[in-house]
Order: structure tokens, then sequence, then C-alpha cells
């Protein structure tokens, strides 16, 4: 069995380690760490050392340190990581993978707290997002839920002036950003605070951090003041972006009031689907997308999923989502039963706002990848002009399918047609 001692450092070419660390270092004979982690640490090291470079695919070193261990005929691997290897760090990776091996921890700073440190910035209220490697949603859903302060974690794709631009694009401009880059050296170290819009034309070099920052903070007495950016009609800190979103202010196809599920049945609609415990939420024939966008904003854990047949919901749904500050639904054209939903995270709950006389087909196929117990929504209107009784294929679909139908709901808006919101498990 391997033992693990994970030795953080930061980016300081000429480290400092406390005595207990140096005699670990000059006893070791294994060590493994990035490649700037052998530049920096390799004058300490001793002559006889084996170093194994910690690159992908993280298999194969694990296959090298099982090797190196046999053929040393010793058990302890000597890693070196950066900042606190526990903080989204190889410690977490080691620990997964070798879940059974002792291991010992010697952490530095993490980056996002040297940074905090150098802004004399409290940071006990920070909230962490990393997205090395990662895709937005952690960072949306932050947005979303209004964080004052947040530590970010980079990468080469998002990169300061990305995650800036998104932030501006989705209308949260009131945030100042904090840069870190090189963080621990002396020579490269460079802090930068901008706002947003000089954020985006600005060239970080890597590696980097940063915080973003909201004068709606109480926590900022030593920061540098930060230029007020004018709030929109739909700021995301105005009470109608939290709940019950106007139709009236939604961007329609064809500028036809009836292609929007209306707010009041909306509301109805996300609470039959059960989303407070839900994970990932197909919404199929989104057209203006007010479904899917009203549940970002009340449920940002959510995975989103938007599918759509005509070409030109697309603009109207990404003009929708930005108008009310909604980043991070993915959207996916083409007809629903066409689209190949392989590597689209299985849904646990389904509105179906649109079906084109194909209901039945749409349930199969909703079926086959519904986790269990997942829920199916759907609502059928009773007019004079519609000549598919939606509600009676949705019966015999499910009877068909074997889902399990619950008790429906009935509701009538103003002088609009009579709405029955179905719903079903599987």
């Amino acid at each position: 069995m391997n033992r693990f001692i994970v030795i953080g450092i930061t980016d300081n070419p000429t480290p400092f380690f406390p005595p207990e660390v140096l005699e670990v270092i000059q006893r070791g004979k294994v060590f493994s760490g990035g490649k700037r982690h052998h530049e920096i640490v390799a004058p300490l090291l001793p002559p006889d050392a084996l170093w194994i470079d910690i690159t992908v695919p993280l298999s194969k070193v694990f296959e090298q340190y099982q090797l190196s261990t046999v053929n040393c005929q010793l058990s302890t691997i000597i890693v070196f990581a950066s900042g606190d290897p526990l903080f989204f760090g190889f410690a977490n990776t080691l620990q997964r993978e070798f879940p059974h091996s002792p291991m010992t921890v010697y952490p530095s700073f993490n980056s996002l707290q040297t940074l905090a440190h150098r802004l004399l910035l409290p940071y006990h209220d920070l909230r962490i997002v990393s997205l090395t490697g990662r895709p937005w949603h952690e960072f949306d859903r932050a947005l979303i839920e209004r964080a004052p302060k947040l530590g970010i974690l980079t990468d080469r794709e998002h990169t300061p002036a990305t995650i800036a631009q998104r932030m501006l694009d989705y209308g949260y401009t009131d945030y100042t950003m904090h840069i870190g880059e090189h963080l621990g050296n002396p020579t490269l170290e460079k802090v930068t605070t901008l706002s947003l819009e000089e954020a985006t034309q600005h060239e970080a070099s890597m590696p980097n951090c940063l915080i973003l920052h909201s004068p709606h903070s109480s926590h900022s007495p030593n920061l540098p003041q930060s230029p007020h950016f004018p709030q929109s009609s739909h700021s995301p800190h105005s009470s109608h972006s939290l709940f019950g979103l106007p139709d009236s202010e939604f961007s329609l196809l064809d500028g036809r009031a009836k292609m929007i599920t209306k707010m009041p049945i909306r509301l109805l609609t996300l609470q039959a689907l059960d989303l407070p415990n839900r994970h990932t939420l197909w919404d199929i024939g989104f057209c203006t997308g007010s479904v899917s966008i009203e549940a970002r904003l009340l449920f940002p854990h959510l995975h989103i999923h938007a599918f759509e047949v005509r070409p030109e919901c697309e603009a109207i749904i990404q003009e929708n989502a930005r108008r009310f500050h909604a980043p991070g639904i993915n959207i996916h054209m083409g007809d629903f039963l066409s689209v190949c939903s392989d590597a689209i995270a299985a849904p646990d709950a389904v509105f179906i706002g649109g079906h084109g006389g194909r209901l039945k087909e749409i349930l199969a196929k909703v079926k086959a990848v519904l986790a269990d117990d997942g829920i199916i929504v759907f609502n059928s209107v009773v007019a004079p002009k519609v000549s598919i009784d939606s509600h009676r294929l949705w019966d015999e679909a499910c009877t068909e399918l074997g889902l399990r139908q619950e008790p429906p709901t009935k509701i009538q808006l103003n002088d609009h047609h009579p709405i029955t919101i179905l719903r079903c498990r599987k």
C-alpha cells in the first residue's frame, strides 16, 4: 500500500519550508508533481531522487506510482501540489484513487487565500467556484443566487476576460474583478483591480485566479472604490426577476402572445415538476424559453436542457435568457425525436411544451432515459380549433408505456381556454 506525503507550494522559485518538511524531503526517494513544481523544488531533492511528472492521463501516473514503490522497495511517495492540496487539489484525487492509503498533508496558502490577503479582504464568506476543467454551471448558479463575493479558479478557457464577458452578457454588471497572477512569485506576481468592461480587454497570464466583489457586500473597507454600474430595467437585483416573470417582457415568436406558457400556468407547471428535489430538467418544445428561464432562476441548482424544432426560436430564447439574467440553459435545436440524447444528462423531470401530434413517440423516447421515479408534465389545452385531443393521446400513451398518472390540475385564466396540467411518473 502506498503512503502519500503531499506538500503544498506557491509559485515562489525559492520556497520556504519548515524544518519538519525539509527533513521529509531530504529522506525521500520517490517524488512527484507538475513540471513547474519540479523546477521549483529540484535544488532541494536528494541526488538519487526519482521524479514522476503528473500529466494526463492520470492512470499512467498512478501506474508509475505503483511500479516505483515496488522497484524502490519503499511505499512512500512525496507529492508537491499547488497551494493547499485539499483545496480543489491533487490530494483529493489521491484520496479518490487510493482510498485506503495513509496520507499526510503539509498545506500552503491556496491562491484565493493569497489574493484575499493581498487585497486585505476578509474571505470567511467567500463563495468558491472552480472553473478549472469544469463547465459554467456552478459559476452561473452563484450569479443567479446573488453571491456578493466570489472566488474563482480559472483555466485557459475560463479566463478573466471570458468570465467578465459572460457576466456582462447576462447583465451581472454590479461587480468589481480582482485578478491575481503568479501569486507567491516575487518577480511575476501581479494583482489588478478592474471593472468588468476593463477586464474583458485584460490578458492575464497563467496561473491566475480572481475574486469578484459586489459593492452590495458589507465587507469592502480596504478595497478601491469601484465605478457605479447602472442597472437595467431588468436588473438581476430587481424583485420581478426572482419569482413570476412578467409575460409582457418576453420576446415572442412572431409577436404571438399565445405562444408562451402564461406565468400562472408556468409556476403551477414548475410546482408539478417537483423541481426542488430534481437534478436535470428537459424542456421539450421551449419556444420562447419561458419555462426554462423561470426554472433556471427559481432553481439554479438544476441542469436544464431545452429542445426546439423551430430554428427561429434559438435567437428568441437567447435574447430572453439575457434579458432575465438566466445563464446556463443548454439549448438543443432540431426535431426532438431525431436528436441524439446519448451525450445529454438523463432527466429526472421533463416538461413537454409542444409535441406536433407525436406525443406518444415523445413520451416513449423520454421514458427510455427518464430516471426512476422521474416526473413528466404536459399541459393539455381544450379549445375548439385544436384538432388533436392531446389529453386522450396522453392517457393512451401512459397506459401503453406503463407510466403512472397522478391527479390532474385544471385551471382557466380569464377568457383563455381551460388548461389541464397532467403529470405522470416512471
